[in-house]
């Protein structure tokens, strides 16, 4: 290093005041340091410049998402990701996306007319895949585009779908030699095969059916073979909800070499997100050294003061370790065996969903079932007759989707799942009135993340739930992001600090 010495002689610092110091550079001298120096006769051990947060992710993304930070809140369905927290996300200038699954479409209307209002700040809505009812999403899609909706996260897609890419192509122009869209789509994946298809142009097929149909006119046909359906995906790894548990280690690498060959085949500039288990400013810098675009929080963001869910759920999750989740099967997507991670601690719904699948998977209708079944299902799971239910999920279907019901009738096994679909469904909506007569019924999504941000937090302001804010945790994990990485600097420089000062604590307590 060359000489230098602090600007002023009493300017040299201790580490641990020095190194929090984010926005100044850091100039080390044994065990003190300055954040100014000036020409002297002293070599400086190690230096870091200013830890700001272009050190962490992608300068693209942030700009064409008008961004402060690489920082995406991701949904979480039935209004938990809430228009509060969507709004208090946005004047941080982060993108959180309103969770609009599972909600009547009334209730979605009047979300997105309160977020309009946010103008220009950053802000989106969730498309969740519903291949049960697909009329679901193209009401959906309606909506988004007369709501001027601008951003969508797709989530829990299998394949590409006409409403996908009817919502990317609305808007698309040619200016020049530029192709102008002006709606994203950032789509969370786990499979190769999918990622390839959203960061493909929007399928050949699919265009020309929406052209055909005059949902989309000649012109933007044609635009269309020449942008990628979506920018900007999210390599998911092991989350609450709906999840392949994928390990993130071996997940972002391999999105990542398929994301630089088909950039190079299309000739796009695409980018990768990370999400699922991230909790700490470990895993956040750990996503932006894989060479993550940004990073997206899931279950940590439903236990902030602003997510849609109670109070009762708040103070289930800030108590749960990283071993307190387990698979169920999915209301949704019953039939098709997909599962979601969901809460253990202290409830019984995860073992009661797996027993109506077993029973599902056993038997070819209700009248099949043993009378000890039908007697558990009635006493220990629906607490009501199995009839009552029927009748229930009968009338549901009369309103949403009476197709549902002619189908039912030629098919016992088909009934038998509407009827199981009855507790899978309702377990997550009672939590949010809630019914704590049903409290150990309680379907509540959480990755094993919401046990690892439980125990970073524990002993400082963000262990109780009232202080956990959206902002004051992005906050934190981003700062202690870049207060790891500035310490991972010194360290290749080869300063040694002790283990107290190699740790990013939470430190902006109100």
């Amino acid at each position: 290093m060359s000489p230098y010495a602090p600007a002023e002689p009493e300017a040299l610092l201790s580490l641990d005041e020095a190194l929090p110091r984010l926005e100044a550079p850091i100039f080390v001298f044994g065990d003190r340091a300055a954040i100014a120096v000036r020409a002297g006769d002293r070599r400086v051990d190690a230096f870091d410049p200013p830890a700001t947060v272009d050190r962490l992710g992608g300068a693209a993304f942030r700009a064409d998402h008008r961004l402060s930070a690489p920082y995406v809140l991701g949904s979480m369905t039935q209004g938990i990701a809430s228009a509060d927290l969507v709004e208090a996300a946005a004047r941080q200038g982060l993108l959180a996306f309103f969770g609009s699954g599972g909600l009547p479409l009334e209730a979605v209307d009047a979300a997105i007319a309160r977020l309009r209002a946010l103008g220009e700040r950053p802000w989106g809505v969730n498309l969740i895949n519903n291949p049960m009812h697909p009329g679901y999403e193209d009401a959906m899609v309606d909506r988004l585009l007369a709501g001027g909706v601008r951003t969508i996260e797709a989530s829990a897609y299998m394949s590409i779908t006409p409403g996908l890419v009817r919502f990317r192509l609305a808007g698309l122009r040619a200016e020049g030699d530029r192709i102008r869209a002006e709606r994203r789509i950032i789509a969370k994946v786990s499979r190769e095969e999918l990622a390839e298809q959203f960061w493909a142009p929007p399928p050949p097929a699919i265009v020309e059916s929406l052209r055909a149909k005059g949902q989309i006119d000649g012109e933007t046909a044609a635009l269309a073979a020449r942008i990628p359906l979506a920018e900007d995906l999210i390599a998911e790894a092991d989350s609450g909800g709906h999840t392949d548990k994928r390990s993130a280690l071996l997940l972002f690498p391999t999105l990542a070499v398929l994301r630089d060959q088909l950039a190079r085949q299309h000739g796009h500039a695409l980018r990768l997100g990370a999400a699922g288990g991230i909790a700490t400013p470990q895993t956040v810098l750990a996503a932006f050294t894989l060479g993550a675009d940004f990073v997206s929080t899931g279950s940590i963001n439903q236990a902030c003061v602003e997510s849609g869910t109670t109070p009762f759920v708040k103070a289930l999750l800030a108590e749960a370790s990283m071993t307190d989740v387990a698979m169920a099967p999915a209301a949704d997507m019953f039939e098709m065996g997909v599962k979601v991670q969901v809460l253990t601690r202290g409830l019984m719904f995860h073992t009661k969903a797996r027993r109506l699948e077993e029973l599902y998977l056993a038997h070819e209708s209700l009248d099949a079932l043993p009378a000890a079944q039908r007697e558990f299902l009635e006493k220990r799971v629906f607490k009501r007759g199995i009839e009552e239910v029927w009748d229930e999920t009968r009338r549901f279907f009369e309103r949403v989707d009476p197709r549902v019901l002619e189908k039912a009738a030629t098919s016992p096994k088909l009934k038998m799942a509407l009827v199981f679909r009855w507790y899978l469904g309702l377990s997550s909506k009672w939590p949010r009135e809630p019914d704590l007569s049903r409290k150990v019924d309680f379907q509540i999504w959480c990755g094993p993340a919401m046990g690892a941000f439980n125990r970073w937090a524990k002993g400082s302001y963000l262990e109780a739930p009232e202080n956990r804010r959206v902002a004051a945790v992005a906050r934190e994990l981003i700062d202690g992001a870049l207060y790891l990485d500035r310490v991972r600097n010194l360290a290749r420089q080869g300063v040694a600090l002790p283990p107290a000062l190699r740790e990013a604590r939470p430190r902006y307590a109100p």
